[in-house]
């Protein structure tokens, strides 16, 4: 065994000898290769991973996962991502994953290819003008006063939708119409003639159209089913219509009731806040139009 070491150590000398000195003390001083840098942020917060010299934070995971569960739907909750394990399998699967590709992207040069650099272009464009739009639009606040004025002058205009559930009938002529009217007034059932003799895709329902909203049909229908005169189970007059003249009676109603200033004040305010805000916006486009220079080439578009 001790020869087996002498005989080795003796081989080493007399390879390094070969080499020389100055070889020798290259191989013995030579330190690993750095690793290289990828451009990178400042790290801001709790730094959970990092992949060469990209660290990842806490911060920015949670900021994605927040994201991302924000997007699923609502009757498919198993599939957020709220466990602790199932976030140290994003921090690994997602975001390991693509600090990865982002460093091979580096080393193929693809930071400065040229599409992408339009693309961070256009990007950071986005970005600073929504930051712009924050700043300018973030302290705009709405008055109980505006609110309060707002709903007195359109409180009219805030009631629930009213719907009615309408019966039809629907014929070719006048004179069937009038025939139709006449058994219905002898008491005649609507439904059962509205089978027999409607020629309306609603005759297999026995003309029953449920529940509509003013302005799902044209503008005679509507004057005819939401006319106040118009009570339920009553039938109408006759009117002419897109498909023939028609003939219709109420089942129900619902809706149309009064909202009280509190159960509006909310969407009041939020609606009031978004108006001003676009109020200013438009003020500050048109100062920063005023003092530019724009050029529109109109007949390069196609």
């Amino acid at each position: 065994m001790k020869r087996k070491i002498i005989v080795l150590i003796s081989f080493c000398f007399i390879f390094f000898g070969f080499l020389g000195c100055d070889k020798l003390n290259a191989l013995i001083s030579k330190k690993p290769a750095a690793k290289k840098e990828y451009p990178m942020m400042a790290v801001k917060g709790t730094v959970i991973a990092k992949v060469n010299n990209i660290s990842l934070t806490l911060e920015d995971m949670n900021q994605e996962i927040d994201a991302f569960n924000a997007t699923v739907p609502v009757d498919r909750p198993e599939l957020k991502i709220t466990t602790r394990e199932q976030k140290i399998n994003y921090l690994k699967n997602e975001m390991v994953r693509r600090a990865l590709l982002y460093q091979q992207a580096v080393d193929n040069g693809l930071e400065r290819n040229e599409e992408v650099l339009r693309a961070l272009d256009k990007t950071k464009m986005q970005l600073l003008v929504m930051e712009l739009v924050k700043n300018e639009t973030e302290k705009i606040d709405v008055s109980s006063k505006e609110i309060e004025d707002y709903y007195n002058t359109y409180k009219d205009q805030l009631k629930e939708p009213e719907e009615r559930q309408i019966r039809e009938i629907v014929v070719g002529s006048e004179q069937d119409a009038k025939d139709i009217l006449i058994l219905l007034l002898q008491g005649g059932d609507f439904a059962s003639i509205a089978k027999e003799k409607s020629k309306s895709p609603s005759s297999k329902q026995g003309g029953d159209l449920g529940f509509i909203p003013k302005g799902k049909k044209f503008a005679q229908f509507d004057e005819a089913a939401f006319s106040n005169t118009l009570e339920v189970d009553k039938t109408s007059n006759i009117f002419k219509g897109p498909e023939g003249y028609y003939i219709i009676k109420l089942e129900a109603k619902k809706g149309g009731k009064q909202k009280s200033l509190t159960e509006l004040w909310d969407d009041i305010k939020r609606g009031l806040t978004f108006l001003k805000q676009q109020q200013k916006l438009e003020a500050l486009i048109g100062k920063l139009s005023r003092d530019a220079k724009i050029e529109v080439y109109e007949g390069e578009i196609k």
